[in-house]
């Protein structure tokens, strides 16, 4: 008999052999009716997966996410079938993994086939025929060279070179999917059959290279996504749709925040004037908050020695993501003396066996001899360095995008030098700014990841029982949070574990933003002090902590969450003074001279067009406030007042409109949040 606990912790018993179906049938047809596939020993196996022994299972429905990932994967499958019927023989088909929010698939086609997005609703047509004929998903163990022989039969040589590779690591068994007349290669689970698939969407097609190697054949890729219900995938398309309308690399550049040149250089933004005054809005909004927690702001370079970043540990742990070291000139001229070869330059590189420098990856190695540069007393701490320092990451090309995933980027990054008691406190304190700031900016939708090390990698460095007190200390600051927390091994940094905070934006993308780690590490590995109350030196224990984390990546967030309608206190324009004719322009230069001096953000547009126009250009800037002046404003000292969403709001005073704008710039207030939602 096979003994089996259910995840409420109640224990069956059925005969070795009964498959997970047949299971979830003795518990209630209903279940059978739903259910997917199942989870055994926490590993999802197929419903016609057999039971044996002890084991823990549970049945997984569409209700879980589990669910979805099988049936997207399912999706996939039955895609490579379509498009076999559509293309013959001749389509290679390779793999077709599920990834965020959907699945992709890469194929080469035959010879002088050309597939583009405008043949993807045929595809879908064959999909839906699959689907309605309801056809089983069976899976087969077989030998490397039974599953060779027969997908080679079906000339599939990409196959052919993945089963290759699972021989060559000592696969004993792979396993075969079937459904209708298609056959693939995949380690599954799969649904019962392609009935289950209520809802899916063919969504774009790109080109791919096989392996991701340039050297190797151009594929076409072809995105799909599904849901188990049509409602959702309607949702899934209309926040699609917004998310292109709030794209902000279309705009940023449109509303002009910043630019990327290419001379200049990929991942390289270029703040324009109003994208940079948002900027310092969000730099100055945090820096009144520093001051009041005590922090001291520093400046440091953008590169420091090699040796600086070998000693923190950077060095070779992040070496994937970091520009090449800069090799010392005289380094290099002694290497030219010594006749060093190309290769032997290269190696010594790699290994960071040279004298040289290195663009500024993290700002802490810099912060901590700043710390180091004074001797301390347990009576200075704690320490707060703040900067907001710009560092340099490598990323591939095909991975940059816009402003929130670039090559060079500003940290609102700071530092704290500590007792081992102060701790706790000052994790609190870090987590209260980036409460202060999401809530400030309405984006009280988030959750916390706390990041912990992964018992079995070797990647983290320390002694474990201090990782252990880090770990302890983060777990409980998150848990102050009265938000959820999930904890999540390997997720933590090299150094130390993290606590960071996935923002959902208004259409429900997640965004990780702040982050706030402790650090037993590099205090060692710097040999950091302090002189405690015995008189005798201690080691410090460091917090990392960037609220914002990236001010591009920030901003970048900012712009497609409020669609480029920032509220008042961050609008880079905040009122627009329109003339309504030529004549009115000394009347509307006062009105313009009056904002300035209350330190409102003003432009003034004075041109020949038509109040029509300039109203429709404001609005384009996506500009707060207009304040339209004529003949009547003029003779009563008024502006004629109209909001960038609720229209005409009448004529008043200058001293009144400003008296209303310093007032809600002063309090944050943060009402397109609202608007954005019903825009």
């Amino acid at each position: 008999m096979a003994t089996i606990t259910l995840p409420d912790a109640s224990v069956r018993e059925v005969p070795d052999g009964t498959s997970v179906y047949q299971f979830a049938e003795s518990i209630g047809k209903g279940l059978a009716k739903v259910a997917i596939v199942g989870r055994v020993d926490g590993k999802l196996v197929d419903l016609s997966y057999k039971l044996a022994g002890k084991a823990t299972v549970a049945i997984v429905t569409d209700r879980d996410a589990d669910g979805l990932f099988v049936l997207r994967h399912s999706t996939a499958h039955v895609l490579a079938e379509a498009l076999r019927h559509l293309y013959g023989v001749q389509l290679q088909y390779t793999i077709g993994p599920v990834i965020e929010n959907g699945f992709f698939y890469d194929f080469e086609f035959p010879k002088g086939v050309s597939f583009s997005a405008e043949d993807l609703p045929k595809v879908e047509k064959e999909m839906e025929k699959i689907i309605a004929a309801n056809e089983s998903f069976s899976r087969e163990d077989v030998s490397p060279s039974a599953a060779r022989e027969l997908l080679h039969g079906q000339s599939q040589r990409f196959k052919d070179e993945i089963i290759d590779e699972l021989e060559k690591a000592g696969e004993a068994t792979v396993s075969i999917y079937r459904q209708g007349d298609f056959t693939d290669l995949c380690r599954g689970p799969h649904l019962p059959s392609t009935g289950k698939i209520k809802s899916f969407k063919l969504m774009s097609v790109a080109g791919a290279y096989w392996r991701g190697d340039s050297n190797r054949e151009q594929l076409t890729r072809i995105y799909g996504t599904a849901f188990f219900d049509k409602k959702q995938l309607e949702e899934h398309t209309r926040n699609l749709e917004e998310a292109k309308k709030r794209d902000h690399r279309v705009l940023g550049p449109a509303l002009g925040l910043f630019t990327i040149d290419e001379q200049v250089g990929q991942g390289l933004v270029l703040w324009k004037p109003k994208g940079a005054e948002v900027r310092i809005q969000l730099q100055n909004f945090i820096s009144e908050h520093l001051r009041q927690q005590g922090y001291k702001q520093v400046f440091t370079p953008h590169i420091g020695r090699l040796g600086l970043y070998k000693t923190s540990g950077h060095f070779p742990y992040y070496r994937e993501s970091q520009f090449p070291p800069l090799i010392d000139r005289e380094f290099y001229e002694q290497m030219a003396k010594d006749n060093c070869g190309c290769a032997e330059l290269s190696a010594r590189m790699e290994k960071g066996d040279i004298d040289g420098y290195l663009l500024k990856p993290m700002n802490c190695p810099h912060h901590i001899r700043i710390y180091a540069s004074d001797q301390h007393s347990y009576r200075d701490l704690p320490i707060r360095l703040a900067e907001f320092g710009t560092v340099y990451r490598w990323e591939k090309s095909g991975e940059l995008g816009g402003m929130t995933r670039v090559r060079g980027f500003t940290q609102d990054d700071a530092h704290l030098f500590c007792t081992e008691d102060q701790v706790p406190g000052e994790l609190l304190k870090c987590l209260e700014l980036v409460k202060i700031i999401l809530g400030t900016l309405g984006m009280s939708d988030y959750r916390v990841r706390v990041g912990l090390r992964d018992p079995d990698s070797a990647k983290y460095v320390g002694d474990p029982a201090q990782w252990d007190k880090a770990e302890k200390a983060c777990k409980e600051a998150a848990s102050s949070l009265g938000v959820s927390f999930t904890a999540e091994p390997g997720e933590a940094a090299f150094y130390g574990p993290k606590i960071d905070f996935v923002i959902k934006d208004v259409i429900g993308r997640e965004w990780q933003l702040g982050t706030v780690q402790v650090d037993y590490q590099l205090p060692v590995r710097f040999d950091l002090t302090y002189t405690g109350a015995d008189n005798k030196p201690h080691r410090p224990v460091m917090i990392h902590r960037a609220p914002f984390g990236s001010m591009e990546r920030f901003i970048g967030v900012l712009i497609e969450h409020f669609a480029g309608a920032f509220p008042t206190w961050l609008a880079p324009v905040q009122v627009a003074v329109l003339s309504i004719s030529e004549k009115f322009t000394e009347y509307a230069s006062k009105v313009v001279a009056a904002l300035k001096e209350a330190s409102i953000r003003v432009e003034l547009n004075d041109g020949a067009e038509k109040i029509g126009a300039k109203i429709l250009s404001a609005a384009m800037a996506i500009v707060p406030y207009m304040l339209v002046v004529g003949e009547q404003e003029a003779a009563a000292g008024k502006v004629a007042v109209r909001h960038r969403t609720l229209g005409d709001q009448g004529a008043v005073a200058i001293e009144e409109f400003v008296g209303r704008i310093k007032e809600e710039v002063a309090t944050r207030a943060v009402t397109q949040v609202a608007e954005a939602k019903n825009g």
